[in-house]
């Protein structure tokens, strides 16, 4: 990485910029957060500092650097089961309830619908398959369906090949699960297909006008509105009420709130975990 450091000015552009494309809202004292990140640019690009850097980023006809700098600046900080409390959450109450209502309307096949908004590199999503898997044994009967998606065309790329180094299923993948549930390729480690089929993965920016065919039943949103300016909280989470069940839930990060936010959830508590539901219709 390049040894410049970025001025006031420079941060204020960059920080418009970096709104502008992903939503995170960064303030003046974060211009750390882009030297270590962006720094790394410099010298490939030919800048001399960050306001050449945004220049060429803003000039490049391909929009290469553009998906680099999103890349760099979202976090995409995950694990498997992180938490572990809303994987709790969803083994012990809010899939065998969702099944106990699907089961009372007669159905054949019963479908199951989740979303994971802000799935990095796809380790909540296999984590959630995973944890259905293990709870019902076997798919037969089942339409389980995952989609994870992410700002970041990279991480979504992880996630879509579904290969983890030994470190990154080091941290949270319990022994017995991943050789169950993994093959070893080589250094990595690959999902089994059987488990890789059931979710999918694309790249989407939560601050643009999304919509969906089918309501989810379930939508992790964790972690990732804490970077949001309030206006843009609200705007994401009445768009993920849009597009979810009446009878779904929301679960968002463990220090996370939108009581008071968005008054169309109410939340709810089950042992240590706390998710939302859409108030009932008037």
């Amino acid at each position: 990485m390049a040894n410049v450091s970025i001025n006031r000015d420079e941060m204020a552009l960059w920080s418009k910029y970096i709104y502008d494309i992903c939503g995170i809202s960064l303030d003046a004292n974060k211009g750390y957060l882009v030297e270590t990140r962006l720094g790394e640019f410099l010298v490939p690009t030919g800048a001399k500092n960050f306001a050449e850097l945004l220049q060429k980023v803003r000039g490049d006809p391909l929009n290469a650097l553009r998906r680099k700098v999103i890349d760099a600046i979202t976090t995409n900080e995950t694990s498997f089961f992180r938490d572990a409390a809303p994987f709790e959450l969803l083994q012990h109450k809010l899939i065998p309830e969702l099944i106990d209502r699907r089961r009372a309307s007669n159905a054949r096949v019963l479908p199951i619908r989740i979303w994971s908004a802000a799935c990095s590199t796809g380790q909540e999503a296999y984590s959630t398959v995973i944890t259905i898997r293990e709870l019902l044994g076997t798919l037969t009967g089942y339409d389980v369906r995952i989609l994870g998606t992410d700002i970041s065309d990279k991480a979504v790329a992880q996630a879509s090949y579904g290969f983890f180094s030994r470190l990154e299923l080091e941290r949270g993948m319990p022994g017995d699960k991943l050789a169950k549930y993994f093959v070893k390729e080589g250094e990595r480690w690959k999902v089994r297909d059987e488990i890789r089929a059931l979710a999918t993965f694309r790249t989407m920016n939560l601050l643009e006008p999304f919509s969906f065919p089918v309501p989810f039943d379930i939508v992790f949103c964790r972690n990732v509105a804490i970077y949001f300016t309030e206006p843009d909280k609200m705007k994401l989470f009445r768009n993920i009420g849009k597009n979810l069940a009446r009878d779904g839930a929301l679960l968002i990060g463990s220090t996370e709130s939108i009581t008071g936010l968005c008054p169309e959830y109410e939340p709810k508590r089950y042992l240590r975990s706390v998710f939302y539901q859409l108030k009932p219709a008037v």
